[in-house]
């Protein structure tokens, strides 16, 4: 059965990142994945052409994809948009809402080859294997009454911080099923001593572990989190919390890493339906200048051959492949250090490409 992949280079270096990727799709094809691939726009070139961050083109394309690949949205150029609606960034939450991508799994890895990298010393972060679970159509991202108005002569700012048992226990179960998978491990980050909704999360948490009595679940405030990842980061097995603290935690553990340039990500709905993209963001300052790490992007491949296409053995390829360009020593400016000379975003994608078929002559 032929499955369909909508990519979405979107804005920055979106697209050089994504023309790799689609190299990457198009080795595979050849052996043996059987893919329709089609493209959109999204973010600030949708918002150029359309008027909106995400057209309903996009959006259609998008609801009969099996799986999306993403490469950024956003930039300087369209920060001066007074309507929040049609900002760069309200096509990707668009997106999310629209295909109801709940569940975002935001892997910490380290290969060994970049524990240099790092800015912690490396017995801290060699070794490091940390899967983050965030929540990601909830929170106070989505939660309405929202706004700014004026309140006794002066403006006012407010967002509403919301989740509902279901919403909860859908993302929880995704986090246990993952922990069963790994070491066992899940670690929930709230701030249950000062927020009412995430009290009800730690209920709801404590309420699934009677279920998984096979994972050992524990607790944590999100500020203790946040200082854990820097002070002993390998404690961690898989983390799950909401859509704001995950996004900020899921940054932090990034740079754990070396480069969030070498960090991929899923989206995923109740489905399998899935969104894929490198963490970084579209880095406007580098775009069109062939700097850009393309490994995340890469790795976002993988990932989405495993959890939507159901593809290990490609996956697992296409992985090996990025593990054996860093053992040759090739590096993009991120991930480049005095010792190493760095590479073209293209070069890389060369790399990998030779990489990859070298598993299949071997």
């Amino acid at each position: 059965m032929t499955r369909k992949i909508l990519m979405l280079p979107g804005d920055g270096i979106g697209p050089e990142i994504i023309a790799q990727a689609a190299r990457v799709l198009a080795a595979c094809q050849t052996h043996g994945l059987d893919v329709e691939i089609d493209e959109g726009l999204v973010g600030g070139s949708a918002y150029d052409v359309h008027g909106e961050p995400l057209p309903a083109e996009t959006l259609t394309k998008a609801k009969a994809a099996d799986a999306i690949l993403l490469g950024a949205v956003g930039g300087p150029k369209w920060d001066n948009i007074e309507d929040i609606s049609k900002r760069p960034e309200r096509g990707l939450l668009g997106l999310r809402k629209e295909l109801g991508l709940f569940g975002n799994l935001r892997p910490a890895l380290l290969y060994p080859q970049l524990a240099e990298a790092s800015t912690l010393k490396p017995d801290v972060v060699s070794g490091l294997d940390i899967m983050i679970v965030r929540e990601l159509t909830g929170g106070i991202y989505f939660g309405q009454p929202r706004g700014i108005e004026e309140r006794d002569g002066q403006r006012v700012g407010f967002n509403t911080y919301v989740y509902s048992e279901s919403e909860i226990e859908r993302i929880g179960r995704v986090a246990f099923e993952m922990a069963r998978k790994r070491e066992c491990r899940l670690c929930s980050v709230d701030k249950a001593n000062v927020l009412e909704v995430t009290m009800l999360w730690r209920e709801v948490m404590e309420r699934l572990a009677e279920e998984y009595q096979d994972v050992e679940l524990s607790h944590m405030y999100v500020d203790n989190a946040a200082m854990q990842l820097v002070r002993a980061p390998k404690q961690f097995d898989v983390i799950v919390t909401g859509n704001m603290f995950g996004d900020i935690l899921s940054d932090a553990a990034a740079m754990l890493t070396g480069s969030i340039g070498m960090l991929p990500s899923a989206s995923l709905n109740e489905n399998k339906q899935g969104m894929y993209e490198p963490c970084h963001g579209s880095a406007p300052d580098i775009a069109g200048q062939g700097l850009a790490n393309p490994l995340a992007t890469i790795l976002s491949v993988a990932m989405l051959l495993r959890y939507s296409l159901d593809e290990p053995v490609l996956a697992e390829k296409i992985e090996t492949a990025v593990g054996l360009v860093l053992d040759q020593g090739l590096r993009t400016a991120d991930i480049a250090s005095e010792e190493t000379d760095s590479v073209s975003t293209e070069a890389m994608g060369d790399a990998v490409l030779a990489a990859f078929e070298s598993l299949y002559q071997a």
